[in-house]
């Protein structure tokens, strides 16, 4: 089975320079719920894989964290969304985890969790770090320019072992996303269907 992995902050919640550390700085980026409501359409299963250096800096709690994911993925929900899993390393970089990307521990548990077949699955996220997870166990992957985007792409061109694909945002690589999903089922008519009453940026390649 395939999965959509998908990074949180800068993909799907703004960043903040001191970091997201309670539900009262969470807040969802524009076009997020909606581009998840597009993923869920898939039927694959959706994986938010996230470093969250903050509970070994002591900076947030893990219940904190789990409090912030569990009343995110309710509001998911609630919009005709859904997420599968939400997977979090808690590590700060000098503990060298083997789960802190650009390791792709995260990726590597949920496919064991939910029998996923990473090399034909897909990675989203803002930063270099993100595309280099993805890679490793052989996703597709995509780097928004949101959240950190802009800022890592010189270095996403210098650590990324293969092509990747460039968005604006999570709505651009949900697009690009379902239209790869529908073109290997076969049913180009409908991607042809969606696209013309689903009006958003066109994903471009880089190597």
């Amino acid at each position: 089975m395939r999965a959509i992995f998908l990074d949180r902050d800068g993909v799907i919640c703004k960043n903040k320079s001191d970091h997201v550390k309670s539900w009262d700085e969470f807040e969802f980026l524009p076009g997020a719920k909606a581009s998840l409501n597009t993923l869920s359409m898939l039927g694959l299963p959706i994986v938010i894989v996230t470093n969250q250096a903050v509970v070994n800096r002591g900076m947030a709690s893990a219940e904190a964290i789990e409090d912030i994911h569990n009343r995110m993925v309710s509001e998911i929900t609630a919009a005709g969304g859904r997420i599968d899993r939400v997977l979090y390393c808690p590590h700060r970089p000098d503990e060298h985890c083997d789960c802190r990307k650009p390791e792709p521990g995260m990726l590597l548990q949920a496919a064991q969790e939910l029998d996923i077949d990473l090399k034909n699955s897909y990675m989203v996220g803002d930063a270099a770090t993100d595309i280099v997870a993805g890679q490793r166990v052989g996703c597709s992957t995509f780097m928004v320019l949101t959240g950190r985007g802009l800022q890592q792409l010189v270095h996403a061109f210098r650590t990324a072992r293969n092509t990747f694909t460039i968005t604006r945002n999570l709505t651009g690589a949900a697009n690009q996303i379902l239209k790869n999903e529908l073109q290997l089922t076969g049913a180009g008519e409908l991607w042809q269907l969606y696209s013309e009453n689903y009006h958003q940026s066109i994903p471009f390649t880089v190597k």
